[in-house]
């Protein structure tokens, strides 16, 4: 009799995409794997040859994290990650099988303008968030969150960044409205449609990301290219979908945005901000799971920051997973040498052990609800 409930058990794991990781046991991990998972990088390949550097990465530095793209910005490329779904299924497949911890699949998948999984490459079309709040109608966004995630599963992706939760208050905003990635400059219906993303996601085993804190939409520039100031246009109303969500427990993960806030903090922008990763999101708005960086190499930090005052800054200011695309410029090396950093900052005594460990710790956490 118990070997039968068993055996029924362990088919109800294999069949549910839920349990498509199951539970990291946290003891014994050391102190070099533990600043592994706090990396996400990208990389250059549809397949993978033991000299990629993401090998070395994940096998050597303990990776934590990879994030997958349709087009190469730097070499203007359509050589990427993803070709067709067979291809990219057997890739993700390969990846998981080099790391002993389970590795986050990451990719932005938003719909619309903003598709690493295009129809042209045979995946389905999704809507992008303008139409669907437009339309408001929460079959149809059900319809298009249900395929999503459907289409992200059965690839093995685990991890998408998304829903965007900015509000459209500036429609001509190059980054947000200009792309039709926001669902509405109204809060509440912002959140209607995130939240079922975000449910609809989470039963395919997919962890979503809600993006950019503090909120992006009223943004004239884009910080891919460059600091944004939104001090002058900015306001309180575009955290009301994040205090929502969380208030919901919906959002696996939260991304942070690179623009500058002077009522927030007159000095750093927001993923290199203490007052506004930990001041605003974890105490005021009482957010305890794990936040991510938005690309470190984007202009809008490349530009201003080295990279070592980079890593000090979002670690201290309350970031858990430190992501480098690789899609602005490509540097093979920038896994190797961020885990040294923060290797040395810890060693310098400028960032604790107890802050990795507790990022760590929210890193795994989440990784582990895949496993419940």
């Amino acid at each position: 009799m118990f070997r039968s409930l068993l055996v029924i058990l362990l088919l109800l794991l294999i069949s549910n995409p839920s349990f498509s990781q199951t539970s990291f046991p946290e003891e014994n991990v050391s102190f070099d794997e533990k600043i592994g998972q706090m990396l996400l990088a990208g990389f250059r390949g549809t397949a993978l040859a033991d000299t990629n550097h993401i090998v070395r990465d994940i096998k050597k530095y303990h990776l934590g994290g990879v994030i997958l793209f349709d087009y190469d910005v730097p070499s203007k490329s359509s050589e990427r990650n993803i070709q067709s779904a067979e291809q990219l299924k057997t890739l993700i497949s390969n990846l998981k099988k080099l790391s002993d911890i389970p590795l986050t699949i990451a990719i932005d998948q938003e719909g619309g303008q903003v598709a690493r999984l295009k129809p042209s490459l045979g995946f389905p079309e999704i809507k992008s968030a303008e139409y669907l709040g437009q339309l408001d109608n929460v079959d149809s966004t059900r319809f298009y969150a249900q395929k999503m995630g459907q289409t992200l599963a059965d690839l093995g992706i685990n991890m998408n960044f998304a829903p965007v939760v900015d509000l459209n208050t500036n429609p001509k905003n190059p980054v947000i409205g200009g792309l039709e990635r926001s669902f509405s400059a109204n809060p509440g219906k912002v959140v209607k449609h995130a939240s079922i993303y975000i449910e609809t996601l989470n039963k395919h085993g997919i962890w979503s990301v809600l993006k950019h804190f503090p909120g992006h939409g009223s943004s004239k520039k884009d910080s891919h290219l460059g600091v944004v100031d939104v001090t002058k246009t900015w306001s309180k109303k575009e955290l009301i979908p994040y205090r929502k969500l969380i208030n919901k427990d919906l959002g696996n993960a939260i991304m942070t945005a690179h623009i500058f806030n002077h009522n927030i903090d007159p000095d750093y922008p927001a993923t290199l901000s203490k007052p506004t990763i930990t001041g605003l999101l974890r105490n005021k708005l009482n957010y305890n799971d794990v936040v991510i960086s938005d690309d470190l190499m984007m202009g809008a930090i490349r530009n201003e920051y080295g990279l070592k005052t980079t890593i000090n800054k979002a670690i201290n200011a309350g970031v858990d997973i430190l992501v480098f695309a690789n899609n602005s410029i490509y540097d093979p090396d920038i896994v190797p040498k961020a885990h040294k950093i923060i290797h040395n900052l810890v060693d310098e005594g400028k960032i604790t052990r107890e802050q990795i460990e507790r990022s760590y710790q929210r890193i795994i956490s989440l990784k582990n609800k895949q496993g419940e």
